[in-house]
């Protein structure tokens, strides 16, 4: 009886502990909750007012843009508007000494020199190349809008195409290392093995760059050969293009003991017009050429650039009707007969020196300059022009990886190889394209 009544007392025991456990436990997930609960609702309330705070500040931002940006068209006028803005190149309504330079060179017709590293350690008494330019504008006949007199189109907006109709400088001298800019990197020296000489910065997050821009920005490392070679044909090349692809690429096409033959390809554009007129560009289809250039860039053989003539188009055109992003545009494409760039000759040296080490006169008893036997180059690996030329426009175009027909070639090509045709129309009938 004793010992029923003490395990009856040590159950109830048991069972009173168990319960206040499960009180207190109980009380101790309510109590996770809620703070779990009041952690989170703060945790909510930061972030929703961090939010408010990043809007409200943009929506203060772009307000105060707007407000200045109407200060700025009351106080200078719309054509005074497009000038400020084709200098503030960071558009914050801010003119820096930087941005200011363009002007500075206008009226003082003082450029200054600039610390380019492509011109670091240039040896005055090395080769130099002179280069030709070659130049025929284009035919304006063969734009669309000819078609009906250039109806509703101001003479202002086609003044920069009209008046450019011969280069800036005909005949100009560069130093043969000047061109080293082509040599490959180190991982590239591969024939037919493409890299980029100035890489593409546009992307599906970046877009494009502004149109209504003046000035091109100051070239930079490789940048530079590039720009003063298409500063030859106009004053104002733009060596990154508006729209993707975007940059300069090349290939060795062949090669020797002591010489690359390089094939490039460069995508630039031209910005015709200045201030009062509104930005006109003029984008060549592309610019290619190769260059025969010694392993150490002290002598060139030969170098050429040219925009590709053999298709009846081959320059798209585009020109504003106000001086802001959203101002109307026009948009037309031309044909230009010429556009090329030639050395007269291999790179000579400036200063000649004797066998003993003595400068002599560079030209003989009679006068006449001194002439130089160069030798043959024999080619251990090369490839064709058109490989290399394929190479580079699949690197500018990823999607050309996949073979392109004309639309009648396509069928008997995907019968041989028993594929399926994916038909593509790029612009009317006539350029139908399937693969």
């Amino acid at each position: 009886m004793t010992t029923d009544l003490r395990k009856r007392k040590k159950d109830t025991e048991l069972n009173n502990a168990a319960a206040h456990q499960e009180t207190v436990d109980k009380k101790k997930v309510e109590k996770e909750k809620a703070s779990f609960c009041l952690r989170f609702l703060r945790g909510t309330l930061v972030l929703l007012l961090l939010v408010v705070l990043v809007v409200g500040v943009r929506l203060y931002r772009d307000n105060e843009l707007v407000r200045r940006q109407e200060a700025a068209l009351r106080a200078l006028g719309m054509e005074g508007l497009l000038l400020f803005s084709s200098l503030d190149a960071d558009k914050d309504l801010y003119i820096s000494p930087e941005e200011f330079r363009p002007i500075a060179e206008k009226f003082t017709g003082i450029t200054p020199a600039f610390d380019y590293e492509e011109e670091d350690n240039l040896d005055p008494n090395g080769e130099t190349l002179s280069i030709s330019a070659r130049f025929q504008p284009l035919l304006m006949e063969t734009m669309t809008k000819s078609k009906d007199g250039f109806l509703g189109i101001t003479n202002s907006a086609l003044s920069g195409l009209r008046n450019w109709t011969t280069p800036v400088v005909p005949n100009t001298v560069f130093f043969a290392r000047q061109f080293k800019a082509f040599l490959p990197p180190k991982n590239k020296v591969g024939v037919g093995d493409p890299w980029w000489i100035i890489p593409s910065e546009l992307n599906i997050f970046t877009g494009y760059l502004p149109n209504n821009r003046i000035y091109p920005p100051p070239p930079k490392g490789k940048e530079v050969l590039i720009h003063k070679l298409l500063s030859i044909f106009h004053p104002r090349p733009f060596i990154k293009t508006r729209f993707a692809p975007q940059g300069a690429v090349a290939c060795i096409r062949a090669v020797s003991d002591f010489y690359y033959d390089i094939v490039f390809r460069i995508h630039a554009e031209f910005q015709l017009n200045e201030p009062p007129n509104f930005p006109f560009w003029f984008s060549p289809g592309q610019f290619t050429g190769h260059i025969v250039i010694s392993k150490d860039a002290s002598h060139v053989r030969y170098f050429k650039m040219f925009v590709p003539n053999n298709r009846t188009l081959n320059v798209d055109m585009e020109w504003l009707y106000g001086a802001s992003e959203s101002s109307n545009m026009e948009v037309d494409i031309g044909y230009m007969p010429q556009m090329e760039l030639e050395s007269l000759g291999p790179s000579i040296p400036s200063v000649i020196y004797d066998e003993n080490g003595d400068v002599i006169d560079s030209r003989n008893p009679d006068g006449e300059p001194l002439e130089f036997v160069f030798e043959e180059i024999n080619w251990e690996s090369e490839i064709s022009w058109e490989h290399a030329a394929k190479k580079l426009e699949v690197t500018m175009y990823p999607f050309k990886k996949v073979s392109y027909f004309p639309f009648t070639e396509a069928f008997d090509r995907a019968f041989a190889e028993k594929k399926l045709v994916h038909s593509v129309l790029l612009w009317g009938a006539l350029d139908d394209q399937s693969c």
